[in-house]
């Protein structure tokens, strides 16, 4: 078991790290990196798991603590796993609305049964910038791709997830719902048990 009583959060989103927060548990006090500078790494990785140990040993570099980084996305199996750990940018920048229409235009005639996806997300905890053995835990969720948006909640993709166990889309989940099913949910209780926060 490994005791950390505090981490900083590879991000500057404010939404991100109160979600992480309440998922840790008050053991563990979460600080923005943010806190210590507004320079965001050049996500040079080709993978989740590369990204997210990039995040963190960057974190632990400009904060001296031990740091927690998160990177996730959208992988659509007809695309080959796009748009992957280019979610957050599949438009050039231009934002979710922008996003979910690349990606319905992308997936125009594709049969449902050929709209799998599973959201994806790699926690990566490094005790330093140099350690040797970063702690990783992957969290999938798994559904498929609709053909129009549907829901008001949640942000990115979520108008377009369907989510089959609740036969809705990931955007007409509640908050508190959507938290226990999620991606990042499942690579969070993993790692809570990596950590002996059971």
């Amino acid at each position: 078991m490994i005791n950390f009583t505090q981490l900083v959060l590879a991000s500057h989103n404010a939404g991100k790290l109160k979600e992480l927060q309440a998922m840790l548990g008050g053991s563990v006090q979460l600080h923005s990196i943010g806190e210590f500078s507004q320079v965001e790494p050049e996500e040079t990785g080709l993978s989740f798991v590369e990204n997210a140990i990039l995040k963190a040993r960057n974190a632990a570099r400009i904060s001296g603590l031990p740091a927690l980084a998160d990177d996730s996305g959208l992988a659509v199996d007809f695309l080959g796993g796009a748009p992957g750990i280019y979610s957050a940018r599949y438009a050039d920048g231009k934002g979710d609305a922008a996003n979910n229409a690349k990606l319905l235009d992308a997936l125009k005639d594709v049969p449902e049964a050929e709209r799998g996806a599973q959201f994806v997300c790699v926690l990566a905890l490094v005790r330093h910038a140099d350690d040797p053995l970063p702690i990783l835990c992957e969290g999938l969720w798994h559904g498929r791709i609709l053909t129009e948006a549907s829901g008001e909640h949640g942000f990115g993709y979520d108008p377009l997830f369907w989510v089959p166990e609740r036969n809705c889309s990931s955007a007409e989940l509640g908050p508190v719902e959507k938290n226990q099913l999620s991606h990042r949910a499942r690579a969070m209780a993993l790692l809570r048990q990596r950590l002996g926060l059971q």
